[in-house]
């Protein structure tokens, strides 16, 4: 999450910097792929009063378009805050119907065609080197980081793996669990439980 805070910190203020402080909170909060996330529209969006439902219509694993909704609660910090970011982006945007991430030009304004899954990783990177967020070579800076930190922060605060596994659409418990950083997880090693 700190990453997470990070990023969205060094996305400023203006049009696209509300629009990836979205991208970036949704994709962690959802645990969502980029594919996922660009394939959004308004109209899979249901706004609650707990936060907002997602409805995801296809994914990697949904060979069969069945779909799945899935609930993301308002945040406890308004910086942080998944619902808060994505009200504020569509304002700003005046998006109201159709694509939901879309690309904002050079000139400030939002055009009507969708992001593509590539434009996420490009707008990642970009806003990962202002904010002086590095990957690895085991853990590079990418999209698919912001679900597996999901996992991470989600498994070391103690949620059970169905509700983990119920949250990111995993089918296999131990393909979820591959996706938890384990250089994360190092100050809950079992080792300092010892009392040496």
């Amino acid at each position: 999450m700190t990453e997470v805070r990070k990023l969205c910190r060094a996305c400023g203020a203006g049009i696209a910097g509300a629009r990836d402080r979205a991208l970036f909170l949704l994709g962690f909060a959802g645990a969502m792929r980029r594919s996922e996330l660009v394939g959004l529209d308004v109209a899979h969006v249901t706004w609650t009063e707990d936060g907002i439902k997602l409805l995801i219509e296809r994914s990697k694993n949904d060979k069969q378009g069945v779909g799945a909704e899935i609930a993301i609660p308002r945040g406890h910090a308004e910086e942080s805050c998944p619902v808060a970011a994505l009200k504020d982006w569509l304002e700003l945007a005046e998006v109201k119907a159709g694509p939901l991430f879309r690309k904002v030009n050079r000139r400030g304004a939002v055009e009507s065609a969708r992001l593509s899954p590539d434009a996420v990783r490009q707008i990642l990177l970009k806003r990962a080197a202002l904010a002086g967020v590095k990957g690895t070579l085991a853990e590079p800076v990418s999209p698919h980081g912001l679900r597996a930190g999901f996992v991470t922060t989600a498994y070391r605060n103690g949620v059970p793996d169905e509700e983990i596994m119920g949250h990111t659409r995993h089918r296999s418990l131990t393909t979820m669990r591959s996706y938890v950083r384990r250089s994360k997880l190092s100050r809950n090693s079992p080792a300092g439980k010892l009392g040496l």
